[in-house]
């Protein structure tokens, strides 16, 4: 059966848990957290693997302070929760808290499939790629389908702020379109994991081929991009 369709595993005890990719995604980074520690850095400028799972701890768990992820004028109020969290708590307790779904999320594993698997993914990346050395992984094929499907629905919105319109070219099939209508394109081709951390932000480090007018293709290197 497909991870994405919700394996459940019965353990000794009769509890019954359930395996999602958002649940691998989520271990497998608390556990590159745990190894690393909290000086340690990643792509999200100006913070450290403790400023990152700090963050991750307050979107689950602190629900008055969610707003101001995406909303500015809410900014400095999430910002400063963040602070006292990140300060108020060792870091290995922030990385447990951070293996377990918090509110809704740990009681709706369908619910945390929806909403977390992107976010944990490219966190996962974040710390993994502003390592020496990494390389991309070798997804399962379930899980780069999703991800496909996932941006090349929000490719729009990931895209709004690009400065040019811009073609996905998904490897093993696929096309999706961002930026502005019309006008000149770049086309940018990779594989499905590739073009997420792209279009979130992350294209110095996304292994992606871009094809196009070469001060287009620099401006899109440039821009501020994600949700």
């Amino acid at each position: 059966m497909s991870l994405s369709r919700l394996i459940i595993l019965l353990f000794p005890t009769g509890r019954v848990d359930y395996v999602t990719h958002a649940r691998g995604e989520r271990t497998a980074l608390c556990d590159l957290l745990d190894r690393l520690g909290p000086d340690a850095p990643t792509l999200c400028a100006g913070w450290t693997t403790a400023d990152l799972v700090a963050h991750l701890v307050v979107r689950e768990r602190r629900p008055d302070a969610m707003p101001g992820i995406a909303l500015k004028p809410l900014a400095g109020y999430t910002a400063s929760v963040q602070r006292r969290m990140k300060t108020g708590h060792p870091y290995a307790e922030l990385v447990r808290l951070a293996r377990t779904p918090g509110g809704v999320y740990g009681l709706v594993p369908a619910l945390d499939e929806a909403v977390n698997t992107l976010e944990l993914f490219v966190h996962h990346e974040d710390v993994r790629r502003a390592q020496p050395s990494w390389e991309p992984r070798e997804l399962p094929a379930d899980l780069d389908l999703l991800i496909w499907k996932r941006v090349s629905a929000g490719a729009r919105l990931m895209l709004r702020k690009a400065p040019v319109g811009v073609v996905l070219h998904r490897l093993g099939g696929g096309v999706a379109l961002g930026g502005p209508r019309g006008g000149a394109r770049v086309e940018v081709t990779g594989r499905s994991g590739e073009l997420l951390m792209f279009c979130f932000g992350r294209q110095a480090h996304a292994r992606v081929d871009l094809t196009g007018d070469p001060g287009d293709i620099s401006r899109l290197r440039e821009a501020s991009l994600g949700v």
